[in-house]
């Protein structure tokens, strides 16, 4: 390997969005920085299969709102 230009590889925490950590070994921040989750494998749909519907700009009310004859349950 050649020197001086690999990142330094040290330990870090990392937080969860439970808020339960670990501490790992990685190439992210300074050496003792703790890194926190804003999604997760115990709060993503696609580990949970909850899915949750988040209407932004009201763009849910009016699919709702056009396709309500076809007895959508909302």
């Amino acid at each position: 390997m050649k020197k001086d230009i690999h990142p330094d590889y040290h330990e870090i925490k990392v937080v969860m969005t439970d808020g339960s950590e670990y501490t790992t070994r990685s190439t992210w921040g300074k050496a003792g920085d703790t890194m926190k989750l804003d999604i997760d494998s115990k709060s993503h749909p696609a580990w949970t299969g909850v899915h949750r519907l988040l209407d932004s700009g009201g763009q849910l009310a009016k699919f709702n709102k056009r396709f309500q004859s076809f007895g959508l349950k909302t």
